[in-house]
């Protein structure tokens, strides 16, 4: 690829591993100074020195309004601006059926989820506005855009991120700041150890393995002047997940009975 992010300054919460860590790369190779936030400071440190002077660390509790604050200017005192500011990190909930669950994770999924999500764009957007806009970018899932059992919380957490997203972006346009969501899908991260083969079968229609460097195209995409017509957007990288499940064959289809009615 080229140099898109030639001149800017991005923050990458959540960016020590997974998805986050893919974007930093990218970020940096695409020629954007980073600054790497996350709570697991060994992680974010390695990162850091793995890709030299165009990234910096910043250890970040982004359910701490203040501490995010601190990233944001040290950002601008490190690197000296505030271009893109994606919104990443997020933690997982309890796997299980909704009458068990005793709802205790909900603060805490909640917090760094959504809240997270929130001071982040509201911090970023402080600064943008001042120095002529900006793009934001916050991580939703699929699991906000389709209904399914189980991680309630989470579902609920994620779903609050885009109707956010999508609301600010209409309060954040006049100062010419970008707020868009990605909704990554069965994509191998921290918070996603299970098993994705036999759910990717069942739920999406493209027959291949989705990466964190999927999500970072995307993002590379949203960060970069490509997108400059595009906000208040939400992005499925999920080979299709979220439209619908494979069409099976032909073979597979039971015709209806003669006579029955369909509604």
């Amino acid at each position: 690829m080229g140099q898109e992010l030639s001149g800017k300054v991005a923050i990458v919460t959540g960016g020590a591993s997974g998805i986050g860590r893919a974007t930093v790369e990218l970020f940096a190779e695409e020629g954007a100074q980073v600054v790497i936030a996350d709570v697991d400071a060994a992680r974010g440190e390695e990162v850091a020195a793995k890709l030299g002077a165009a990234a910096a660390f910043k250890r970040t509790d982004v359910a701490d309004a203040d501490q995010v604050q601190e990233l944001v200017d040290f950002a601008v005192a490190r690197f000296g601006g505030l271009h893109v500011m994606f919104n990443n990190a997020g933690t997982g909930s309890a796997i299980g059926r909704f009458l068990d669950d005793d709802l205790k994770d909900f603060s805490r999924v909640m917090s760094v989820n959504l809240f997270g999500v929130m001071v982040g764009t509201q911090r970023a957007a402080r600064h943008m506005v001042k120095y002529g806009g900006g793009s934001i970018i916050n991580t939703t899932s699929i699991a906000a855009l389709r209904p399914g059992g189980g991680v309630m919380i989470y579902r609920a957490s994620k779903a609050g991120v885009i109707q956010f997203s999508r609301s600010v972006a209409i309060e954040l346009g006049e100062h010419g700041i970008r707020v868009n969501c990605l909704a990554p899908g069965l994509i191998p991260t921290g918070i996603t150890n299970y098993d994705m083969a036999p759910v990717r079968r069942q739920m999406q229609p493209l027959n291949r393995k989705g990466m964190p460097a999927d999500v970072a195209n995307a993002a590379l995409y949203l960060a970069s002047d490509r997108s400059a017509q595009v906000t208040g957007m939400v992005l499925p990288v999920d080979g299709g997940a979220s439209v619908g499940p494979p069409a099976r064959p032909l073979g597979e289809v039971t015709p209806a009975r003669t006579g029955s009615t369909q509604r």
